[in-house]
């Protein structure tokens, strides 16, 4: 049997960071609801209330249930130290005011998801915190702004929901010759197609509620990477509060355990709907990193092991085709969510840049006739004749 940390990304999966909470021979991790944990030895509870021993103290802070969840994600992520939180969103915004100041200088790309870009242009700068944002193909660009002097490069890839996608090793080399911390956003690739810690990243976030739940039924997120970091961003959101629910950290790890099955079905049903998207009369851009023809394909096939379940494209006829176009889809959810076991498909003015006006999507180089498409574990041909039949129409 290998050492648990050295096991495959399969494996760890399934098995990773359960075998110390399970209970009375149960094969499953229990959801622990208990708000508080009780010592009656007063140096044992000293001890573990300052941090130095191992155990749980009360529920806004650390529960057995949800240390499994960020334990399995450290593994899979091959980070040092792991902390989560109650929504993706709130991994984010936490870590961000845990690691910034006013201020501080932030650099990251155009292209990130919308709730993100606000932080960046609305929020952080209230704050006294310098955002600037880059065009995210212009790689030589971010390397001018970051050598300016920042604090933190903030990344993700591939981009919610244009697909592109960043040369991470570069553009991490550039940060740390600054002395900037550099996060990467790694929902869309997830753990099974891309590890940026590897590339040397200091920081990877994930909205947890997307693939690595993979069954639509859980908020969560998680940041996982350098332990001072990781330390900084868990001190802030126990205060903060953002806590992650127990029974939703259940949920998120019983979706786990199929991650690596479910991904590599999703990348495979990606790359065939891409594939014959491309080739049809009715479509006028396809984005996803697995085509030869995507800008970034060669950066992506260096740094990604599979390039994910995610597209998106244009239908011509802009935003009135697509709003005739969505109707007629048999086998997706028009919903504002991805990563899930079912297709699920939507515009960016209703997904994920419904904070943004059709201004602001214009202004980042996102169409209103655009259509975000998450693969789902269906079967191909089923999902090939579906979308036929609804361009058809």
């Amino acid at each position: 049997m290998p050492d648990s940390q050295q096991r495959s990304q399969a494996s760890q999966a399934v098995w990773g960071g359960e075998d110390r909470y399970l209970l009375d021979r149960a094969t499953q991790v229990p959801v622990v609801h208990s708000v508080a944990f009780g010592y009656p030895d007063f140096d044992e509870w000293y001890d573990v209330a300052t941090g130095k021993a191992e155990g749980h103290i009360y529920g806004r802070n650390t529960n057995p249930t949800v240390a499994v969840f960020e334990e399995k994600v450290r593994l899979l992520e091959g980070a040092v130290a792991a902390t989560s939180a109650s929504t993706g969103m709130a991994a984010i915004s936490n870590m961000l005011h845990a690691l910034l100041r006013p201020g501080s200088r932030v650099v990251s790309v155009k292209d990130t998801y919308g709730g993100t870009s606000l932080l960046f242009t609305e929020f952080l700068p209230a704050f006294g915190i310098e955002c600037t944002l880059v065009d995210t193909t212009d790689t030589e660009a971010i390397e001018a702004e970051v050598a300016r002097g920042c604090n933190m490069l903030y990344l993700e890839t591939p981009t919610n929901p244009t697909l592109k996608v960043l040369d991470l090793r570069r553009l991490i080399a550039a940060g740390h010759a600054v002395d900037a911390t550099v996060v990467v956003d790694n929902t869309f690739a997830t753990p099974i197609n891309q590890l940026p810690l590897s590339l040397g990243a200091d920081l990877v976030v994930h909205s947890a509620t997307k693939f690595l739940g993979g069954h639509a039924d859980a908020l969560g997120g998680v940041v996982v990477g350098d332990a001072e970091l990781v330390k900084k961003v868990y001190q802030y959101r126990e205060i903060n509060g953002a806590t992650l629910d127990p029974m939703a950290a259940y949920l998120l790890l019983r979706g786990m355990k199929t991650l690596d099955l479910r991904v590599k079905r999703q990348a495979e049903n990606a790359m065939a709907v891409a594939t014959f998207l491309e080739a049809h009369d009715r479509i006028t851009k396809v984005n996803y990193p697995g085509l030869t023809s995507h800008a970034q394909h060669e950066i992506a096939a260096s740094q990604m092991t599979g390039f994910g379940g995610m597209l998106s494209f244009a239908i011509d006829g802009g935003l009135e085709a697509v709003k005739e176009f969505l109707p007629h889809l048999q086998m997706a959810h028009r919903a504002a969510n991805l990563g899930a076991v079912e297709t699920t498909v939507g515009p960016p003015a209703t997904t994920s840049h419904v904070e943004c006006t059709p201004e602001e999507r214009a202004a980042l180089g996102i169409p209103e006739g655009l259509v975000r498409y998450s693969a789902g574990i269906e079967d191909t041909a089923d999902l090939l004749a579906d979308l036929s039949q609804a361009l058809d129409r």
